[in-house]
């Protein structure tokens, strides 16, 4: 029989052995992988128009090498020649799309891919259109999901959808009502679902103005002289800068106030033009510009404006002490607005804003001494 010491020395020698095999096998050379071959070029034949990339929102299962060859060089253009990062001349690159909001938010946006729509200039459901039922004053979000993320504005029955992927609402309403021509909020951008190509047609331009009404400098300085009645969709006629505003449940005082506000010439020329407090990041500034263009907007679908959207950025900047369903003093609310657009216009440098050249004035005493006539 062995004895223990012995079987200790057995087994040490036994691992020594092992060790010896690993250490021939990890040092010899190993056979070198064949390349694999790089995916094979494709281009479409067929295309309308030039193809527009954006971020899509919803996860489609889509071979990325259809669309991309080695070293991220996009391929497949009208005439077979390569375009790179996705642009070619004559092409739109669609790049500011919010696609990839919801995505963004889940922290996922290093995953997405970069697809191709087709951008086309005749769509067979244009006709599908109704202007009678499309507003824009109210909060931009989305009826089933309740965000403002990616919000599309459905163009055949008014209501708002986010998204517009396969798995969005959007697209989901598409095939259940059979709606296909949508607008995007932000963008501006008109898509046909669920076929998914971008409509360019400039019969919808009168929208995209409704969407987002825009003034030049011309335009503004014209405005007090050349003073021409609108017609409206329903047939009547409106005066621009002249229209009503709804009362949204005992709202009357911000109406009146912004009523009297728009007759002030100077501030009202400051706010047609976004560019002059695009450096400002109050909601309450632009919700106020955003008002001010829709009431001296000329080409509106309907004679009288509501001012929803503005409320929610009054009843926020206030903290509720101006609100829906709650009376207020008028003086005291355009105190309050004035002195807020001062404080969010006015740069760090100076105390100025237009604010201050329209409504601070100078206060000047005069004391008068009495003289006595002595008889």
């Amino acid at each position: 029989m062995k004895t223990k010491r012995q079987e200790e020395e057995s087994g040490e020698g036994e691992d020594n052995v092992k060790r010896q095999k690993l250490l021939e096998q990890s040092t010899s050379p190993s056979p070198s992988p064949s390349p694999s071959p790089s995916p094979p070029r494709l281009g479409f034949d067929n295309a309308l128009l030039p193809l527009a990339s954006y971020d899509d929102d919803d996860d489609e299962e889509e071979d990325d090498g259809e669309r991309r060859g080695a070293g991220g060089v996009r391929i497949g253009n009208n005439d077979g020649r390569v375009e790179k990062n996705g642009y070619k001349d004559g092409s739109e690159y669609d790049d500011g799309d919010e696609d990839d909001d919801e995505h963004n938010e889940k922290g996922v946006s290093q995953g997405k891919r970069n697809r191709v729509v087709e951008l086309r200039r005749d769509c067979p459901y244009l006709d599908t259109v109704n202007r009678q039922v499309l507003d824009f004053d109210f909060e931009k979000f989305c009826s089933v999901s309740l965000s403002n993320l990616n919000v599309y504005a459905c163009l055949v029955c008014g209501k708002y959808y986010q998204g517009r992927g396969q798995k969005s609402h959007a697209y989901t309403h598409s095939l259940e009502a059979g709606h296909h021509v949508y607008i995007n909020l932000r963008t501006e951008k008109v898509y046909c679902l669920p076929d998914g190509y971008e409509i360019n047609d400039s019969s919808l331009d009168d929208i995209r103005h409704v969407l987002n009404p825009r003034f030049t400098k011309e335009q503004v300085e014209e405005l007090d002289r050349k003073k021409q009645w609108s017609r409206a969709l329903d047939g009547s006629d409106y005066l621009p800068g002249m229209v009503g505003l709804n009362n949204i449940n005992e709202t009357d005082f911000v109406n009146v106030t912004i009523q009297s506000l728009m007759r002030v010439t100077p501030l009202r020329n400051f706010f047609l033009i976004p560019k002059n407090y695009q450096h400002s990041k109050s909601p309450l500034v632009h919700r106020f510009g955003e008002l001010t263009r829709k009431i001296w907007h000329a080409r509106n679908f309907k004679g009288q404006v509501s001012p929803h959207e503005f409320l929610q950025a009054v009843m926020k900047a206030s903290k509720k002490h101006f609100r829906i369903g709650a009376q207020s003093d008028p003086v005291e609310f355009m105190s309050w607005l004035l002195n807020t657009l001062h404080a969010d216009l006015r740069s760090s440098k100076r105390n100025n804003s237009i604010i201050h050249q329209c409504f601070q004035g100078e206060l000047e005493v005069v004391k008068e001494i009495h003289s006595k006539h002595v008889s």
